[in-house]
């Protein structure tokens, strides 16, 4: 028998009815704070307060508690000092590479009284591997797979959106854009998520100059943490500068985004438990040997000569168009090994408070380090090769830009 339209309709609702039941919707607290979060009135001072909240949680767990409070103690106290006795060959070059680069007082070798400063492979290799960044890795994405557990992401995106898109991407982005905070490579990774060629090559582009890594930051806590508010803000300035530049020349289209929005859920420990042990095992399988790396590489350079020379040749450059000492020429070839061992060998060069600001913010939209560098490669070599011609050109202008800004306002 053939129904109208109207007679199916009728018997759709008369098999709703008989199957179907609808309870009493209550309005719960959970629904309450989830509304709370996601209206941009209500929703953006409580994402600041979450986020500072997130701030001020990794600086005193990171720095406070762990690095200060038990890694410089072992590391100062009974490693550099029992290394330094027990490895032969005090004062040559092997000994220099390895444990201690110390210094020379009246014809005699001097040794290093920190970790962090003696530049050895087994001493400040060890301690900003597991005394700096592990804390900090470990901080940071406990915290971050707490906030995606209970469901605060997705509010989180549907807040920037209309941010973002200034810069051709859409809410979402500020996944691999948190990501990239901990570490650049699965923030990579993670512009996958983004629907369009556009999207990705900004993303990815962004994430390779303007967003440090939590290493990084973890060495910027440790090391300079009166100026990091500065060189936060001077990076979060040109992400959204040289985005919306980017958005402009960039051919291609960035549509809307849609995300469910789950309601909040407690969050479970073992959810938690194995996302902390995936990107913590996994950051350190790239991280730790490329941080001994680079302190072999340097050192040795170091040894050569080849630092000094590059700082001599490139001195024009850095003293006259970036307003920073010649000796940054050091951490910027260390950066492409690792950004954190870079920030840590500025901080023991003698320079204004404003040079710090630069050098730092130098290191970090300088060439990606070249774990980055790798997993940009996967992700094509002509958006690879596009991205570095593009960073080449924002370092050179951003640097000389916040040069300009420091002799306009008399601290350069």
């Amino acid at each position: 028998m053939k129904l109208s339209a109207e007679e199916r309709w009728d018997l759709i609702d008369r098999i709703s009815k008989e199957t179907v039941t609808f309870g009493a919707y209550r309005h719960t607290l959970t629904d309450a704070i989830g509304e709370l979060t996601i209206k941009p009135l209500t929703g953006i001072p409580i994402a600041i307060a979450v986020l500072y909240g997130f701030w001020s949680l990794f600086g005193s767990f990171a720095g406070t508690l762990c690095t200060d409070g038990f890694f410089v103690k072992f590391f100062d106290g009974y490693w550099l000092p029992w290394l330094q006795q027990v490895f032969p060959g005090q004062g040559n070059w092997f000994y220099v590479i390895m444990v201690d680069a110390g210094g020379i007082e009246s014809g005699e070798f001097v040794l290093s009284e920190s970790s962090f400063e003696s530049f050895g492979v087994l001493t400040s290799g060890l301690f900003l591997a597991i005394g700096v960044v592990l804390p900090a890795i470990f901080i940071f994405y406990l915290m971050l797979a707490i906030l995606e557990d209970i469901g605060y992401m997705p509010r989180l995106a549907v807040l920037i959106d209309t941010m973002l898109h200034r810069i051709g991407l859409h809410g979402y982005a500020i996944v691999p854009t948190i990501l990239s905070l901990g570490c650049n490579v699965p923030g990579v990774a993670a512009t996958r998520i983004l629907e369009t060629k556009k999207q990705r090559f900004i993303m990815m582009t962004l994430l390779a100059i303007f967003i440090p890594c939590g290493a990084q930051i973890g060495i910027m806590e440790e090391v300079v943490p009166d100026l990091i508010g500065w060189i936060m803000l001077y990076l979060i300035i040109g992400y959204f500068i040289f985005g919306y530049i980017l958005n402009k020349i960039v051919p291609g289209r960035a549509p809307e985004f849609l995300i469910d929005v789950p309601p909040y859920r407690r969050p479970l420990a073992r959810n938690i438990g194995k996302k902390i042990y995936g990107r913590v095992t996994g950051f350190f399988k790239v991280a730790l040997p490329f941080v001994l790396l680079g302190c072999v590489i340097v050192g040795i350079l170091y040894q050569m000569g080849v630092i000094q020379w590059l700082g001599g040749v490139l001195a024009p450059i850095f003293v006259g168009w970036f307003g920073v000492p010649p000796e940054t020429a050091g951490p910027l070839v260390a950066a492409f090994l690792r950004k954190d061992l870079a920030v840590a060998q500025l901080s023991t060069i003698e320079m204004t408070e404003y040079q710090m600001i630069t050098s730092v913010v130098l290191v970090s939209i300088y060439f990606p380090c070249v774990a980055t560098f790798a997993m940009m490669l996967k992700e094509g070599w002509k958006d690879l090769l596009w991205a570095l011609a593009v960073l080449a050109v924002v370092v050179f202008v951003y640097g000389g830009l916040i040069h300009l800004i420091g002799i306009l306002l008399g601290v350069a």
